[in-house]
């Protein structure tokens, strides 16, 4: 009996024209595919099998994050990041493979480990923001950008200030903001734009660069290795000390790989989402001033794991990551067996789209979705088939809860310290940055310093 295989409607247009939007107009892109085909849409591939379709109900969701990981494969999906972060990232695994991997990766990220972070995070945030000319405009990507960097080099990498931290923190910031400028952006999606015609050309650029920071990373495993320092805590040791069932450690290609895998995972994405959470801060004065009432209870030299804790804290970094999800989607799945989701029988070699961003515009789940409204986190508990800005299922980021914990630390500290307010009030939408949508690059910020509230509360 021959499989019968139906596929939701979707856009009938040129693909170079709807990559276009895609890359220039990441948010408008699904938003009128969503208003005019509804739930779910189909956007066709020239290939016969090869068509991507959009999910963003709650019980599509469910059916795709709870299906047996083996009737897809996720890392194929991903290959257009391999030339940065190499050939045995767990991103770009699956089966057993991804699973051992990420067994062995997640400890550090959860529990008291994580936390023990938190104050290098605090001391960065205070070097970076205290670094500020007060009442001078400054570009207040640059500065998150400047704490989440040297954060992974400090938490991930271990490396304190010195020569080798300089080189990578360098490197590795030219690198990442070139590959994600407006025009290189397009080069994760067309391959004819990946094209060595050496040093002055731009990929030409970008892969010397990645060849420096390569002998920067394994220079420090070499040395990494060859300490006796058994008590270090920072995250690229335990990986080194950590054991497969097999007794066997990562080699340095893969320690290699999953560095670099964390770093481009956790740097550029909460860089962005802190950018846009000061943005909403200012052009909201009354989420500004719930925030500072909230951080006044807790005074100003305040417990680090009191922060983990505040509801209206934690209700604002989750509405930043859900109005603007820094990553619009999930990890596409490929249908490797047919699959039912939501009725429609997809074959082999469809490309499954979960919407993070449609998911959270859903008016049901989120009535007045466009608006930013902390309270909504307050008032109901989402499932994680409603709510998912880090993804789902066996792919859900490793890092969810340490990049959670960062961006309350790093919020907390700031205002503290600073009033940050926009120079230009006028309201600002997303643009692409790399794989990611952002603030434009260019917005300025100015910072002045916050008005101290009496009866702080001292801590005991």
């Amino acid at each position: 009996m021959t499989a019968t295989y139906n596929l939701p409607d979707g856009p009938q247009i040129p693909r170079w024209l709807r990559m276009i939007k895609f890359i220039s107009q990441p948010v408008k892109y699904v938003d009128d595919f969503a208003k005019t085909y509804g739930d779910t849409f189909t956007i066709r591939s020239t290939s016969s099998d090869n068509h991507l379709v959009y999910f963003s109900q709650p019980q599509a969701l469910e059916q795709i994050f709870t299906a047996d990981s083996r009737h897809f494969e996720v890392g194929r999906g991903n290959t257009g990041l391999r030339f940065l972060l190499g050939d045995r990232s767990f991103m770009l695994s699956d089966g057993d493979r991804h699973q051992r991997q990420r067994q062995l990766l997640a400890p550090p990220f959860h529990g008291e480990r994580m936390r023990a972070y938190g104050e290098e995070i605090r001391k960065i945030t205070q070097q970076v923001s205290h670094e500020w000319q007060i009442g001078k405009p400054f570009k207040i990507r640059e500065s998150m950008q400047e704490i989440t960097l040297r954060v992974i080099l400090r938490v991930v990498f271990g490396l304190n200030e010195g020569e080798l931290f300089e080189e990578l923190r360098r490197s590795l910031s030219d690198l990442l903001d070139f590959i994600s400028s407006p025009i290189m952006s397009s080069a994760f999606f067309f391959q004819f734009m990946q094209k060595d015609f050496g040093a002055w050309s731009p990929w030409g650029w970008v892969l010397q660069q990645r060849q420096k920071i390569d002998r920067l990373i394994y220079a420090l495993l070499r040395e990494r290795r060859a300490q006796t320092d058994q008590n270090r805590q920072d995250i690229l040791s335990l990986m080194m000390a950590a054991r497969y069932d097999d007794g066997q450690g990562m080699s340095d290609e893969e320690l290699h790989d999953e560095l670099m895998t964390l770093l481009v995972a956790g740097h550029e994405t909460t860089a962005s989402s802190l950018t846009w959470a000061f943005y909403w801060i200012d052009r909201l004065p009354e989420v500004r001033e719930k925030l500072l009432e909230e951080l006044n209870t807790i005074g100003v030299n305040h417990d680090l794991s009191s922060v983990g804790r505040l509801p209206y804290l934690t209700a604002v970094c989750q509405e930043t990551l859900r109005i603007y999800p820094i990553v619009m989607t999930a990890f596409p799945r490929i249908v490797k067996t047919p699959i039912k989701i939501m009725g429609y029988e997809l074959r082999e070699g469809t490309v499954i789209i979960p919407s993070i961003y449609l998911a959270h515009h859903r008016e049901e789940v989120y009535p007045r979705s466009k608006q930013f409204k902390p309270e909504r986190f307050l008032e109901r508990q989402y499932s994680p088939y409603e709510y998912l800005p880090f993804g789902g299922g066996n792919r859900r980021c490793i890092g969810m809860a340490f990049a959670q914990y960062e961006m309350k630390i790093v919020l907390a500290t700031v205002l503290s310290d600073f009033q940050v307010s926009l120079v230009n009030k006028r309201p600002v939408r997303p643009v692409r940055r790399g794989l990611t949508v952002a603030t434009p690059a260019g917005m300025r910020m100015v910072a002045t310093p916050q008005v101290k509230r009496a009866n702080t509360p001292a801590l005991v």
